[in-house]
């Protein structure tokens, strides 16, 4: 039951980071293709995040951070989980739409949309683009195959 709950959680945060991007995308076509790049954008990132939340507990994955996030090389001194938090999930939430691309390919996009997901964080890109870039590592490193031929 705590799967398939965790499942479409990653289902959910999928679609909407989908609808993001793909609204971002269509909009260089005009209204109309604002409101199809939102719906073809939910939909992949639907799937991608249900592909992730069967690889990574969503919820294993932000202990996991909230635990370690103060030992990383990235961390500044005086922030606080509030402050990560949101980077980590923007990682999770992204993955599975971007999944097979590398990090580094899709950044732009992932920095272009950064401050409309930030929640409560202090954090500029530049400072959250490590922790974004962690959590992607980190999935990519218990799903199966190397998607992005990055050697993780």
């Amino acid at each position: 039951m705590t799967i398939k709950k965790d499942h479409s959680i990653g289902e959910g945060t999928g679609a909407v980071a989908g609808a993001i991007a793909g609204a971002a995308v269509g909009s260089a076509a005009g209204p109309v293709g604002t409101v199809v790049g939102a719906i073809a954008g939910g939909a992949l990132g639907a799937k991608g995040g249900g592909a992730v939340a069967e690889a990574v507990n969503p919820t294993a994955y932000a202990t996991h951070f909230e635990n370690a996030y103060k030992t990383t090389p990235y961390y500044i001194s005086g922030s606080e989980w509030r402050d990560y938090e949101p980077a980590y999930k923007y990682g999770y939430d992204t993955y599975g739409q971007y999944q097979g691309r590398k990090f580094e390919d899709v950044e732009t996009d992932l920095e272009r949309n950064w401050d409309t997901t930030k929640a409560q964080s202090r954090l500029a890109w530049n400072e959250a683009r490590s922790a974004v870039r962690d959590g992607w590592h980190h999935i990519e490193r218990r799903i199966p195959g190397d998607f992005d031929k990055d050697g993780r």
